[in-house]
């Protein structure tokens, strides 16, 4: 059985953004999403949205990518 934690998996290819992904359902799978993707742009994935890196923390700027559509993420499915 998958964790709740591995519900979600955002991928870093920004080439992908032509594939379809789920919507966001539940305000707990938008932080799931948003928390990976915050820990992508920390280990230096570059934004998908034009904020100013040095105003914003990670956190908002993935948040924002989740909310306006630019993050591609997979839903695994239980066993």
């Amino acid at each position: 059985m998958a964790k709740a934690a591995d519900a979600t998996t955002p991928t870093d290819d920004c080439d992908e953004q032509e594939t379809e992904t789920p919507p966001i359902d539940s305000k707990y799978r938008l932080i799931l999403v948003a928390a990976q993707r915050s820990k992508q742009l920390q280990r230096g994935a570059r934004p998908r949205v034009e904020m100013d890196m040095l105003r914003h923390k990670p956190t908002r700027v993935a948040l924002e990518e989740v909310l306006r559509g630019k993050v591609v993420f997979n839903l695994l499915e239980k066993e």
